[in-house]
């Protein structure tokens, strides 16, 4: 049996795991984009804070993901519940690390004559600080989706939804039938979302960023 006709055997089934599969990277880079944000603004103008935020994260992003899942089965079982967490830990350094880069890249005066205006300091984050930071911010969601869709196909370790299954099937039965086209399904579904989501993204950045569609629009 060939690729195609795997496949075409077991559409609905592919079609249910890519669905999982993107749903979970998708909320699991939802949740780390609030949350490396939050860090991020909280910590950028502290130097401390933000390099311990950074460093930590960072200390994170280096376990290996095997053990980091192995090591969330004691407190969280197996399934959805430790596949989330480690996903969301390993995004959440190129979130972080990209919005106290960017935050600090704006232009101090434009922040003071931001003050200067009577905007608060709150206000003056949300309408321009954040504005003219996040072309940097979104670069670092965008790593964080594709470490996260590689993650979310090695969580199948710990039984979690998505791709990974194909992966790991046909891996543990290396020389059976179909072991290699289950591989090559899942591997290859793995980099066509990556592929969708990174496109997503640029149209995202088209429309939110100066010099975008609406800026070119004007121009």
């Amino acid at each position: 049996m060939n690729l195609w006709e795997y496949v075409g055997e077991r559409w609905d089934l592919i079609v249910f795991e890519t669905v999982q599969h993107a749903s979970m990277v998708a909320q699991c880079v939802l949740i780390a984009a609030v949350l490396g944000v939050l860090i991020g603004v909280a910590t950028y103008r502290r130097p401390r804070p933000s390099a311990l935020a950074t460093a930590v994260a960072g200390v994170l992003f280096t376990i290996p993901s095997l053990a980091m899942l192995g090591l969330l089965i004691p407190p969280l079982g197996l399934g959805v519940a430790p596949s989330v967490t480690a996903i969301v830990l390993y995004a959440l350094l190129p979130i972080i690390r990209n919005t106290v880069v960017g935050l600090r890249g704006v232009d101090p005066l434009l922040v003071d004559a931001a003050r200067g205006l009577g905007m608060s300091r709150g206000r003056s984050l949300t309408r321009v600080e954040l504005p003219l930071a996040w072309p940097v911010i979104l670069t670092g969601i965008r790593v964080a989706t594709q470490l996260a869709m590689g993650i979310g196909a090695v969580a199948a370790y710990v039984s979690g939804p998505g791709l990974g299954e194909q992966i790991f099937s046909g891996l543990a039965r290396l020389g059976g039938a179909n072991a290699v086209n289950a591989t090559l399904t899942g591997t290859l579904g793995v980099a066509i979302l990556a592929l969708l989501f990174d496109g997503f993204f640029v149209l995202l950045g088209r429309f939110t960023t100066p010099g975008g569609r609406l800026g070119g629009a004007r121009a």
